[in-house]
């Protein structure tokens, strides 16, 4: 666990945009932060940022190489951290100003006015089956035997995985969420507020022993977070991005 970030009054936090061609948005609202229409201390990208982006396969980032080059001009000016998702993946060799968190490195300790948070993108303490299916997508060799099959065959298979992303429902309920995150998490971690995405269910839970925020999805209505005193006890004030393209 990475212990040495200190979240600022003013950072932005957005969770699961599946940016796309079909889901064009995201690109928009990273160009009126890049333009410093939209003020911002620093950005966290809480993962799935991109429907489909793999360091190990070339394709990926020329279908969204527009947003990666966003993402490289705003790190040039303030803090950018971009925490792993389950969709966008090894990345380190293509955001090379911006600080990883691959998966085994989440959930990274933050502090916040003597306030202790921790933040993942949420695919973190699956089940063991889960964990195998993890490691297994993010395999570097099979990844670039991927990439070459994809290649060979005029990328069929990348436009298929696009295909069935595109017909996901990214906004539907999660019945049973508070139960489901108090076994999954349970008292595993100490902290006064636990933060994630992946789930896309825009709810705040009192457990236990902390606060647990799942972040609403940039893809449903273009959710975005700010940060705010946490007298309030949701922490984060939530904004949407109208604008689109």
């Amino acid at each position: 666990m990475y212990h040495s970030i200190e979240l600022k009054e003013g950072a932005l936090i957005v969770a699961d945009a599946h940016y796309s061609h079909k889901r064009p948005e995201l690109l928009a609202f990273l160009k009126e932060i890049h333009a410093q229409s939209i003020p911002a201390t620093q950005l966290f990208l809480m993962g799935d940022i991109f429907d489909a982006l793999f360091g190990e396969i070339p394709y990926t980032h020329i279908q969204n190489q527009e947003a990666i080059g966003l993402i490289n001009k705003i790190a040039q000016r303030i803090e950018v951290f971009y925490f792993e998702g389950n969709h966008d993946f090894n990345l380190a060799s293509i955001f090379l100003n911006v600080k990883i968190f691959p998966i085994e490195h989440q959930p990274v300790a933050c502090s916040y006015e003597s306030k202790k948070i921790l933040l993942a993108h949420g695919d973190i303490d699956g089940d063991f089956g889960y964990k195998i299916y993890a490691k297994v997508i993010r395999n570097r060799i099979l990844l670039h035997l991927l990439s070459f099959l994809d290649t060979f065959f005029g990328h069929a298979i990348l436009k298929r995985l696009d295909a069935y992303l595109s017909r996901k429902d990214d906004c539907r309920e999660f019945v049973g969420l508070k139960q489901f995150i108090q076994k999954r998490l349970g008292t595993k971690y100490s902290c006064d507020y636990f933060v994630e995405g992946h789930f896309h269910q825009n709810k705040t839970i009192q457990m236990d022993d902390f606060v647990y925020i799942n972040l609403g999805a940039f893809a449903c209505n273009q959710r975005y977070f700010v940060v705010e005193s946490s007298q309030n006890r949701e922490l984060f004030e939530q904004k949407n991005f109208l604008k689109g393209i």
